[in-house]
This record gives structure tokens, C-alpha cells and sequence, in this order.
């Protein structure tokens, strides 16, 4: 593949918002070896960090620790260069290692004097967020859930922070918890009919029934279109699952 294929098909990558790890190192290494970061302008940081991500995932240890040096000496402060610090320290040193990592950094932050609940300020959620990743993945849920409850505290328009706390909570089977949670995704993002579909299925499997219809109903209201004539269009996507859910709904209301 020559230099100009290379580049056309990282564009591609970007622009279609796609994580191909193989695909994006083979083309990224091309361009990396060859220099041409000047010909991207300002894109050429957002590449540096998609290929350090992507010989991440393939094992390419050195072609990552290439790319963050170019980084780090560009943003020397960054919290998200120094978050794919942690993610080597992930790949080469343990997940430990990297949480101990997480944590100086979050320690060292001048931002702790602001009198916040945690002490943190916007610029370390990235890297909390990582650290709460690394717990998760280690299989230290309860810590993970301790440290997301103090992040949604803080930073309680993070619509993905509510998510993962309400499927950490699903993990364990603490569906009340995990409902407690999508209702708040729903005041913060009240036209996503998935969330609401999400909602509807958590609530029927705490066997609060008729909340579960509730939130059924609304997913269906969400995404079926008007038909032309007299036929109603055939439903489809996830309105098929919220039909589904209808009818389990009312099957435990007519056999209790």
C-alpha cells in the first residue's frame, strides 16, 4: 500500500467513526514511517493517538511508545496523553501498576484544591474514568461502583458514567440500584428511545410490572412512524423488542 492509499483509508476510518485496530495499524504504520505528519495539519495528533491505540490492541508495543513520545512532547500536560500512558502501562506492566498510575496522577492534580465533593475538577475525568475501567476489569466491582458513584456526583451530565454504573449494578444483580440510575439517563437524555427500552427491560427484570409496560408503551410511541391508510407499518428494530416486552408484560398480568 503506498502513501496516498494509506491516507485515504485513515480518512475513511475517521471519518465512519471506526474502530479497526488491524486495519488502522497497517495503514497508520505507512504513514508513521514516512513522516508526513506535517501534511495533516492538526489531524496529525488525533492520528498519532488512534495508531497508539490501535498497536495497542495488535501488540506493537514500540510503534505505541513512538507515538506518545511525539505526544507527550507536544502536550506534555494532557490528561488524555497521560490516560494512553496508562494504557501502556496496562499492556506492559499490569493493571496495577497502571492503577497506581491513575491514582498520582489524580493525587497530584493541581485542580484538587477546588472544593468539589471528590476534589477533582473536568480535566481528570478522563483519567478517572480509566481508573474505573481498570477496576471493573479486574473484577474489583464494588470498588469500581464506589469510585462511579463519586464520579456521577461530580460530573452528573456524563450520560455514559450513568450507563456503566446502572450495568455495574446489573452485574450484581441489584436491578432496583440499576433502574435508580437509568432514571437519571432519562432526565438526561429523555428522547433516546434505547435508553427508554433499557429502562423498560431493567424494570421488568426487578418485576416492577407496571413500569415495565410504562416504558414499553413509551419505546414503542418513540420509534413507530405513521403509517399511510388504514395499515399500521409492520414494527421494526427495536420497537420489535418493545412488542415483546408488551406481551411478557401482559402475560405476568394475566397469569400471576
Amino acid at each position: 500500500m503506498d502513501l496516498a492509499s494509506a491516507l485515504k483509508r485513515l480518512a475513511d476510518y475517521r471519518t465512519k467513526n471506526t474502530r479497526a485496530s488491524r486495519q488502522i495499524f497497517e495503514s497508520g504504520v505507512i504513514v508513521f514511517r514516512n513522516d508526513p505528519l506535517h501534511k495533516l495539519g492538526d489531524d496529525c495528533w488525533q492520528f498519532l493517538e488512534s495508531l497508539a491505540l490501535a498497536a495497542v490492541d495488535v501488540g506493537r508495543i514500540d510503534v505505541a511508545e513512538d507515538c506518545l513520545k511525539k505526544l507527550s512532547a507536544k502536550f506534555p500536560e494532557s490528561p488524555r496523553v497521560q490516560c494512553l500512558e496508562g494504557i501502556l502501562k496496562e499492556a506492559n506492566e499490569g493493571p496495577e501498576a497502571a492503577l497506581s498510575f491513575y491514582q498520582r496522577l489524580l493525587e497530584a492534580d493541581p485542580s484538587s484544591a477546588v472544593s468539589e465533593p471528590t476534589g477533582l475538577c473536568g480535566r481528570c475525568a478522563v483519567i478517572w474514568k480509566r481508573q474505573i475501567s481498570v477496576l471493573r476489569k479486574i473484577g474489583r466491582i464494588e470498588n469500581a461502583i464506589e469510585e462511579l458513584s463519586r464520579f456521577v456526583d461530580t460530573f452528573y451530565t456524563d450520560v455514559e458514567a450513568w450507563l456503566e454504573l446502572a450495568d455495574l449494578y446489573a452485574s450484581y444483580h441489584q436491578y432496583t440500584l440499576a433502574l435508580q440510575s437509568l432514571s437519571h439517563v432519562l432526565l438526561l437524555a429523555p428522547q433516546n428511545p434505547f435508553y427508554v427500552l433499557q429502562a423498560a427491560e431493567t424494570a421488568y427484570t426487578a418485576e416492577d410490572i407496571p413500569l415495565a409496560l410504562r416504558f414499553f408503551l413509551m419505546t414503542i410511541e418513540m420509534v413507530d412512524a405513521d403509517g399511510d391508510g388504514d395499515k399500521p407499518p409492520a414494527p421494526t428494530g427495536i420497537a420489535i423488542r418493545a412488542w415483546y416486552g408488551v406481551e411478557l408484560v401482559s402475560f405476568c398480568c394475566l397469569c400471576p
